[in-house]
């Protein structure tokens, strides 16, 4: 009876003893196993970060560009003066322009922005008889610091020359000097009166002559665009 409960004691220590034993492994296995998840996580962050680095946010498209329509008017101001005697077709011309250009309510091209224009004729008054002639355009205009071809309509001066008058003066001063010659004595006296007359009426129509076309510095001037022009809006 002794012997029996010997070993049940016995038993039951051995079950103690492994129960014990088994604690250990089981604490050492979930502590490598939360290890294991750390070392996981600790390289997953990197690896993330990384693929964020090279793959960054799409950067947004530009705004498309608005189109100031053919038929606007653009109103400048002349950098310095232009004239039909002054200048020669071929010349260039600075401008600023002195209105702001709006499309749908909002300003487009700033007043102020530099224009450049050129001279496609200029023609003197004739010692004589003919008019003057002065025809501006322009070419350019500078927007958001790009300078854009324009294409635009012309500006034209025309002063008118006096050559009627100047064949009605000349032809009345020497017919009044072929009289006056007569008069004297006919025949030499005439011719002589008629070279006479006509040199004062010629004299008299270059004395009352015309004047030639100027348009000065700083003066406003209105252009229409004969072709619609684009304009990149800043972002």
């Amino acid at each position: 009876m002794r012997t029996r409960s010997l070993h049940a004691l016995a038993i039951v220590l051995l079950f103690a003893l492994a129960a014990c034993s088994s604690k250990p492994a089981d604490n050492s296995s979930a502590q490598s196993s939360s290890s294991s998840t750390s070392a996981g996580s600790s390289a997953a962050a990197p690896a993330a970060s990384q693929t964020a680095a090279s793959n960054p946010a799409p950067t947004p498209p530009p705004p498309p560009p608005v189109v100031v329509p053919a038929g606007t008017t653009l109103t400048v101001r002349l950098g310095q003066s232009i004239g039909s005697k002054i200048s020669s077709a071929g010349d260039t011309f600075s401008a600023t322009l002195a209105e702001p250009v709006e499309v749908d309510g909002n300003t487009v091209i700033p007043s102020g922005a530099a224009a450049k224009g050129t001279v496609v004729d200029a023609r003197p008054l004739g010692k004589i008889k003919g008019g003057a002639l002065l025809q501006i355009r322009l070419v350019s205009i500078t927007v958001n610091g790009a300078s854009k071809s324009i294409d635009t309509t012309s500006v034209e001066r025309q002063e008118k020359g006096k050559g009627k008058r100047t064949a009605v003066i000349g032809g009345g001063g020497a017919a009044l000097g072929g009289i006056i010659g007569g008069l004297a004595g006919g025949g030499k006296g005439a011719a002589i009166g008629l070279l006479a007359g006509g040199g004062a009426g010629t004299a008299g129509a270059a004395y009352t002559g015309n004047k030639d076309i100027v348009l000065p510095a700083e003066a406003a001037l209105s252009f229409k665009l004969k072709a619609p022009l684009e304009v990149k809006q800043s972002q």
